[in-house]
Order: structure tokens, then sequence, then C-alpha cells
């Protein structure tokens, strides 16, 4: 296997690590490795003990390559939280070649001329997204390469971050003995599977509901406009059960995932199942509806909250639709609440691919779809690097931590 193949994505999550190795043959991917490891150290999407989450990613990373044999050395990581920030900026270059053609040069400037913004010394850019090119004032162009012009630009979406977040995050990867080849916005790769490109032109959000927290991106025109994060998800319909039931929190979580139903007229009345109590040895029966009484309020709330967050970002009359991921939107029952309570088209994206077919690996597979659109605008004009079987890495020299931060993400364009 070279390099070029494999792509390892990590996705940090609240209750999950996962790490998914994905191979690209001729375009086309296919998942081969799937590791996942709860998650210690993390709250609310936020690292709050490094050796902790530095634990779970080995776990983690060490399950996928068992799984395929393959040493990884070198991942891609995905970020998101309430620090992410989105702002436009413009890159204006003159085109260089004396045939004024436009080439990867020119492509590679202006993507750097767009990054000058004034920043605060706390944050830093993660992500450079190009909306369109310019060539000679011809607007609308998505790739100008070949084209022939004096004077090009662009108009990009600079995703920002706290420095001590992206650091942090970092720290924690590179202290599990792993190579960091780009960080990227969980909502752009959740959005590079999730969402079909009429969707991304038309208005659509996409929610990613976790254990810790509610992602919310808003697409429009073709790419990410606006983004926010909620401290709420999955974690609060477990407590909920584990106050509603008196039992203990790990305890509530089994029975929400064998018996969680999110609308009460879905719920089955013959469905039981006995808990242990606290501060009792006696096992009680509750039915599926009993438990549906406790979940549905929650449930309604997220949607609520989410209704709400989209209308102070001032996209409320904007969205044609709604779509949902993330690990807590796979209860029965959840699609017709959402339907209900957002009063929306709403759909449940699910990654297409054999092992991964749950929302909760969104995010994963997309990073590695989101990384192999890069690989193949790349590979027909960039030589191919020497691989190295064993790692799954390429062979050559590795540039500075914070070069590499600061140069993150102008080549996947």
């Amino acid at each position: 296997m070279s390099s070029n193949d494999i792509i390892v994505s990590l996705d940090i999550g609240t209750s999950k690590v996962r790490a998914i190795i994905g191979e690209v043959n001729n375009g086309t991917i296919n998942i081969i490795g799937v590791g996942s490891a709860d998650s210690e150290g993390i709250r609310k999407g936020a690292i709050v003990d490094i050796d902790q989450t530095v634990q779970s990613i080995r776990n983690a990373v060490d399950h996928a390559e068992r799984m395929v044999g393959i040493q990884i050395s070198d991942v891609y990581v995905g970020i998101q939280g309430n620090h992410i920030a989105l702002q436009t900026n413009h890159g204006v270059v003159a085109v260089s070649n004396e045939d004024r053609e436009i080439g990867e040069d020119d492509i590679e400037r202006v993507l750097q001329a767009a990054k000058v913004v004034a920043l605060p010394p706390e944050r830093e850019i993660i992500n450079l997204v190009p909306k369109q090119y310019l060539v000679d004032g011809l607007e609308g162009i998505s790739d100008p390469r070949g084209m022939i012009g004096v004077r090009l630009e662009v108009e990009a979406t600079v995703v920002t971050g706290a420095k001590t977040a992206i650091h942090n995050l970092v720290r924690c990867v590179e202290k599990a003995n792993l190579r960091i080849s780009g960080v990227i916005l969980m909502s752009l790769a959740s959005g590079q599977m999730a969402l079909t490109k009429d969707e991304k032109m038309m208005g659509t959000v996409l929610a990613d509901i976790g254990a810790g927290q509610c992602t919310i991106a808003i697409f429009e025109g073709g790419s990410i406009t606006a983004t926010s994060t909620l401290p709420i998800g999955g974690e609060y319909v477990t407590s909920d059960i584990s106050y509603g039931l008196r039992t203990q929190t790990e305890q509530a979580e089994k029975i929400k995932q064998k018996f969680g139903c999110s609308l009460i007229d879905d719920a089955a009345e013959d469905q039981k199942f006995k808990v242990m109590r606290m501060g009792s040895n006696v096992e009680k029966e509750f039915s599926q509806v009993d438990l549906a009484n406790i979940i549905e309020p929650r449930m309604q709330e997220i949607f609520h909250l989410i209704r709400q967050e989209v209308r102070r970002l001032g996209y409320g009359d904007k969205v044609n639709g709604y779509v949902l991921t993330g690990g807590s939107v796979t209860m029965p029952g959840t699609l017709a609440l959402a339907q209900s309570e957002l009063e929306s088209s709403v759909r449940i994206a699910v990654p297409d691919y054999i092992g991964v077919r749950d929302p909760a690996f969104t995010s994963g597979v997309g990073m590695i779809q989101y990384v192999s659109k890069y690989m193949r605008n790349r590979s027909a004009s960039a030589p191919k690097k020497s691989a190295n079987k064993k790692t799954g890495s390429t062979a050559s020299p590795k540039p500075g931590l914070f070069e590499r931060l600061k140069n993150m993400f102008s080549e996947f364009i």
C-alpha cells in the first residue's frame, strides 16, 4: 500500500474517540479499518485531561491498527467547539506566468493573500475555504487552473480558532506518538459527506448531535456560512434517565442504547426491562413507554434550541431543510420528533460504507472524503512521493509543527 492510498482520520469526541482508516483507489474510497475507544478526559467537546485523552487516542488507534495490520503514524484530526469563528476575506494577485496561464503557484499565492487577515493574538487560522475565484473580474469560477488571465482573485471563508484549544489538541495527538497531517473543521468534513451539492447551494442546516455538544453548521451558496456550538447532547438524555430511574449513569447509557425511543407514541408498552436502582439491591421493572416519557422532553428541547440558534444566526427563513448526524440521532423516533419540532424537511445522514453505516461516523468518514478530494487534485500536478509500507506514511522531510499549523490547509483546495 502506498501512502497516497491511505488516509487516517481521528475524531476526538466527548463519548468516543474514533480512528478511521480509508484506502483511496483511483478516486474510490474504501473504509478498511475502524477503531473506537471510550473517551476519557473530554468534557463537552473540550480537553480537560491531557493524559487521559492521549490514552483514549492510543486505544482507538491500536484498535484500528490491529484490524488492518498496519502501523499508523500520520493522521488528520477534526476540530470543533464554540471557539470556532468564520470570517470572509479577499485575496488578489497578478498572474506570474509569461503566457498568462494560471497555474498551481498562482492559486497558492492568492490563497496565501486571502490568509492575510488581522487576528487577535490568541486566535489562529485553521482553514481557508474558497467560495469562488475571479479571473480578470469574471466571477463564479470554482477552479481557475489552466485559464488565461492577468489578475486572479479569491473570495474565501477564513476559519479561525482559539490557539489554546488547537495547541492542546495537537499536543494530545503528538503525545500519542502520531504526526498531524492536517487539522480539519468537523463541520466542513461532515458537510462533505452528509450534504448534496444542491443542499449546500440552497441553504441547509447540518446539525451534528454528539454526546456532549451539538454543532450547527449552515451551508448556503455552496459553502459554509455560519457555525455555532450548543453545550447540549446525548449525555443530557443519559443523565435524565439516570435521575428518572434512579440508576447509575453507565447503566442508564446501556438502557438508552438498547430500549431508548425519542417518541412516546412509537414506544411499546410490552417492551419491559429491569433496572438495579441506586441505594437498593432490588430490581424494578419499567416499560419502553416509561423511558420514552423521560427521553422525549429532552430531545424536544435539543431540537427547540437548534431552531432557536438558527434564528439567532439570522437564517430563520432562509433554511430549506435540516440534515441530522452524530451518535445521538440513532434512537428510534428521532426523525419524526425532529420533523415536528423543526417544522421543516429533515433527514438523517448515514455514511454509505460497509462497517461505518452509523451517523456517529459521519465526521470521520467525511474527513477522509475531504482529504481524498484534495489528493486527487494534487496527484495530477504533484510528483509522487516514495512511501514507507510499514507506516503508510510519506518518506519526506517533516516541517515544524507551527509551520504545518500555519500552512495547515492552504493546499486542501
